[in-house]
């Protein structure tokens, strides 16, 4: 396994280019605050150079054959797994998260490469009836060049979503990862060109965040926007792209409610969701955050709740002790600790936690807090940290109106033995994923995506695949 951190460069036209008098950005450990490299921050000539390699690896893709498309993306899906160490060790390096949920992420993109090189031999049309003497079919065609952004919270699998599904279709791609993760992206990406994906169908940029989308969707050239990150941002990008009329997938925030109901087997439950609560320190947009328990088992719900969140092991996620490691960036304890002082200002009790760890690195304790008034920003925003949110409700339909008050809806999660309420849960809940008595609501061959103002469209599944796909209708007299 490397212990060394890579060289970061952005990928133009296949050309690994590297700072030179460009702008940097300083990329850095969390758990040590130490800097890890300087990464190049793209230009406007590199920006127009990577849409006109685009349009012309766009040229060449769309006429590759599905199984030219899923030799690559099964020829990379190989690469990854010989590779996961050296990439979940970079991306523990580069975002925090243990490597054990580090290297889980590296499969994870396996399993999708894996999962769309079948389906790039599905992209089906159909033949519509006409009288004799006349033909109408309906085919599929690659949307065209994608702009694909990526958050740095899955260093690994967002990329991995993000050139997937447009590889698979025929279309090529310019990507842009986080600035606070670049080596992970690269990794993935380096995957795919070393299994034999042309250089000009994927490039990587990185770059002031404005100035990037800006000039990406200002371009004639970029077909589609792919973007994972806040509603906020969401909902800009949204509107630079309506400029144009170009395609969007709007994977956008959540504020996860979690439906507890008397009937339940409460330590059973919390041995899943208290911990899972806490996975990458509370940084996943489908994170367990609102957890709504009825009132007849709220007290043993919120003692066993604090129980086990304070026995959760915190430090380097290098270190193979660790249950959850820091968070990615210095904004995010910053952010804890004006939610968290904002409830208990307005009447919340604080459970454990509430507090930085340490004084190197980007740490903060797992946290529960209780009895948040509606009116606290930690209700109404997401938190996007390691706090859960403990609050007792009488009925299930006042359960429900909780679930659904947001605006948003992305996942949502509900625990109860009764099949009855399971089916009204499952027709009555707002959210684009729903688990019932699970946590495991994502896979390959599985839609991701939310409604509202968690946004439109999907990753994964053949659904991920489509959205990179337009329809035509031909018509033969």
């Amino acid at each position: 396994m490397t212990t060394a951190y890579p060289e970061l460069y952005m990928v133009i036209d296949g050309e690994r280019v590297s700072a030179g008098d460009r702008r940097t950005h300083r990329v850095v450990n969390p758990a040590t605050g130490e800097t890890l490299g300087e990464l190049p921050l793209a230009n406007a000539d590199d920006l127009d150079r990577a849409l006109a390699t685009a349009a012309k690896g766009f040229k060449r893709w769309r006429n590759s054959t599905p199984a030219e498309r899923a030799g690559v993306l099964q020829g990379a899906a190989r690469l990854l797994v010989e590779r996961a160490d050296d990439l979940a060790r970079i991306a523990t390096m580069e975002q925090g998260k243990p490597f054990g949920e580090a290297r889980i992420e590296v499969m994870m993109v396996v399993g999708l490469f894996n999962f769309y090189a079948g389906e790039c031999q599905r992209i089906y049309g159909r033949t519509l009836v006409r009288p004799v003497g006349m033909r109408s079919i309906v085919t599929k065609e690659p949307v065209g060049p994608v702009a694909a952004f990526s958050p740095w919270n899955f260093p690994l699998g967002n990329p991995g979503r993000k050139l997937g599904a447009p590889i698979a279709a025929g279309c090529s791609v310019i990507m842009k990862s986080a600035e606070e993760t670049p080596a992970s992206a690269l990794g993935i990406l380096q995957a795919l060109y070393d299994a034999g994906l042309p250089v000009e169908v994927a490039q990587a940029v990185f770059g002031v965040p404005d100035e990037v989308s800006r000039h990406l969707l200002g371009s004639p050239i970029i077909r589609k926007l792919s973007f994972t990150g806040s509603t906020a941002i969401g909902k800009h990008l949204a509107k630079l792209a309506a400029d144009d009329m170009k395609r969007t997938t709007m994977e956008l925030g959540g504020h996860g409610p979690v439906l507890v109901f008397d009937d339940v087997d409460v330590y059973a439950f919390l041995d899943v969701m208290a911990f899972g609560k806490y996975r990458n320190a509370g940084q996943v947009c489908v994170s367990p955050t609102r957890f709504i328990v009825q009132e007849d088992v709220y007290d043993r719900f919120r003692t066993g709740f604090v129980e086990r969140v304070k026995t959760i092991r915190v430090g380097n996620g290098l270190d193979a002790e660790t249950q959850m490691g820091p968070m990615a960036n210095p904004r995010r304890p910053d952010a804890m600790e004006r939610m968290i002082g904002d409830a208990v200002g307005r009447g919340a009790t604080l459970h454990t936690g509430g507090e930085r760890i340490g004084n190197q690195g980007f740490y903060y304790a797992p946290s529960v807090i209780s009895d948040v008034p509606l009116d606290a920003e930690i209700m109404n925003e997401e938190p996007f940290g390691p706090v859960a949110i403990l609050n007792p409700f009488g009925s299930e339909e006042d359960m429900i109106a909780e679930a659904n008050r947001l605006p948003y809806g992305l996942a949502a999660y509900a625990w109860t033995p009764n099949s009855a309420r399971q089916k009204r849960l499952a027709r009555e809940i707002e959210t684009g994923m729903l688990g019932i008595n699970t946590t495991m609501i994502g896979g390959a061959d599985s839609p991701f995506g939310g409604v509202k103002w968690s946004g439109h469209g999907h990753e994964d599944g053949p659904e991920g695949l489509e959205a990179c796909l337009v329809t035509k209708a031909v018509h033969e007299g």
